[in-house]
């Protein structure tokens, strides 16, 4: 089986100052956390999409990365395959008494990625509709929200519901800006119903050539993703006036970066007139300057 195991803690943390959450902006005390969040997280995926085992390898390989999971958060030993991704995560876990199942639902989206992407001999599933798509999200995105919030000390339901809306748009709009990359590996992410409305089928969208049809289609998506990451809008400064003071203002001026990272995919996918199937989106620095001006304009000390 194919991964990344971390058999060397020094891999583990080299893997874990990737994450872009962890940036200078996050309030120095959370960096660990969060950097033990995003390691079990980028291995679990990993245990679910890379290398060459088979669907039933993967299935027993995250029941086991689950497993360890269990142990962990009962305080109890774990395998030594994952050691360097649990040792941290169990710290980290009692020290902000972060909530288990939130990690067990990321296992469960991965777990579901697997009977999700399809194979040569066996066409992949496809999502029925947007509610559907959103469930996934639920697994797969929001938790991670949650998470930070968590640790930001902000638990109100208004927020945490602002939170699900931010992290399921973004993972919506990692969907529709990679098309071009998902279909040939055979992952469907335009929900079927939208598909039928739009005239476009499968076989039109394994040509990856745009059509007046599949621009309509990636709009429509377009649309429906701004309209739920305008849902969250005003969690940044909801999380600013929680935790008061420059870690309350700079802890809303990352999710404002965030939160502006994805509008401006959305910005790009317009500029090419919804052509994402010929073309992906993507952000160059002088995007990185104008999502963190927006951010900045928007917050206050």
């Amino acid at each position: 089986m194919s991964g990344i195991h971390y058999s060397d803690p020094s891999q583990a943390q080299s893997h874990y100052e990737n994450f872009p959450v962890a940036s200078w902006l996050c309030p120095p005390r959370l960096r660990p956390p969060i950097a033990a969040i995003y390691g079990f997280a980028r291995t679990a995926d990993d245990l679910a999409d890379e290398g060459v085992a088979t669907p039933a390898q993967r299935v027993a390989d995250l029941a086991a990365f689950r497993a360890d999971l269990t142990a962990c958060v009962a305080g109890q030993a774990v395998s030594p395959r994952w050691a360097a991704v649990f040792a941290p995560l169990g710290v980290q876990i009692r020290a902000f008494k972060l909530p288990a199942q939130l990690l067990h639902d990321l296992i469960s989206a991965f777990e579901q990625d697997i009977g999700y992407t399809g194979t040569a001999a066996q066409p992949a599933h496809q999502y029925a509709d947007h509610a559907e798509l959103l469930q996934y999200c639920a697994l797969s995105a929001n938790p991670v929200g949650r998470l930070l919030l968590h640790l930001y000390g902000v638990t109100d339901e208004t927020a945490l519901q602002e939170s699900d809306a931010i992290c399921s748009a973004l993972q919506l709009i990692n969907f529709w800006q990679d098309p071009s990359r998902d279909i040939p590996n055979n992952r469907w992410y335009f929900p079927a119903d939208l598909m039928a409305a739009h005239g476009v089928s499968r076989a039109d969208l394994q040509t990856l050539q745009d059509t007046p049809n599949t621009m309509q289609l990636i709009a429509q998506c377009d649309h429906m993703a701004m309209t739920l990451m305008q849902k969250g809008l005003q969690l940044p400064a909801r999380v600013a006036q929680c935790m008061g003071g420059f870690s309350g203002w700079r802890a809303a001026l990352e999710l404002r970066c965030v939160v502006h990272g994805g509008l401006r995919i959305l910005h790009k996918m317009r500029q090419l007139q919804h052509r994402c199937l010929s073309q992906r989106p993507s952000i160059n620095a002088w995007d990185g300057i104008v999502i963190l001006a927006k951010a900045l304009r928007q917050s206050k000390l």
